[in-house]
């Protein structure tokens, strides 16, 4: 089964909102168990996240079967008014946190492709 890595002591750059959203970026099929260990968080708390990040307007999810398929608001700006008053929108975070579109469209290629 999974197992949720010793927790990060001590401050960081990124709030786990941020590490949650930018997970669900690069896969809209993540599973809350995949994000957790991702982002060593417990699957509560990346549920808890993910119910502000849909309240907040900058995440949206559609169920699909057993699953969730995830869709970012990449046109929405950021919440802190630093942020928000030069116009920084999600997109340009995200730009910063997740791989490169050209690995995503190569990876999304390769599942649809893959004849095994």
């Amino acid at each position: 089964m999974y197992e949720v890595p010793e927790p990060h002591t001590g401050w960081t750059f990124l709030t786990n909102h941020a590490r949650v959203l930018a997970v669900i970026a690069d896969n809209d099929h993540a599973r809350i168990r995949d994000i957790a260990v991702h982002c060593r968080l417990t699957e509560r708390a990346v549920q808890k996240i993910i119910v502000d990040l849909e309240d907040g307007g900058y995440l949206s999810r559609t169920r699909e079967g057993r699953s969730n398929t995830y869709r970012v608001a990449s046109g929405k700006t950021l919440r802190h008014p630093a942020e928000a008053d030069l116009g920084l929108t999600v997109a340009a975070l995200l730009s910063l946190l997740v791989k490169d579109e050209h690995q995503r469209t190569a990876r999304a290629g390769d599942r649809h492709t893959d004849t095994s």
